[in-house]
């Protein structure tokens, strides 16, 4: 589970004006900073079928954030990819 402040760094980190908590850059960065941490847990906990479940969902969702970008500007998409260290 991400905490306040690291999830501000996030947000600060990928914003691309002022007030930006909801752009898809933003909320892909949230994504994959989740799906890292619970890919951790995963490691240590290969049995936990829920969280598992939950990383599955997480990783599908970010995707489809990702096309959506890579449909509507490529560029900021490639930017992001870079930016993430996210390959496809």
């Amino acid at each position: 589970m991400m905490l306040k402040e690291e999830k501000t760094a996030v947000i600060e980190a990928n914003r691309t004006h002022e007030k930006d908590t909801g752009s898809p850059e933003v909320q892909i960065a949230i994504l994959t900073a989740r799906i890292r941490q619970l890919t951790e847990h995963m490691k240590a906990n290969p049995q936990d079928k829920h969280s598992n479940r939950g990383l599955l969902k997480m990783v599908g969702k970010r995707r489809k954030m990702l096309d959506y970008l890579m449909r509507t500007d490529i560029e900021r998409y490639r930017t992001l990819i870079a930016k993430l260290g996210i390959r496809k």
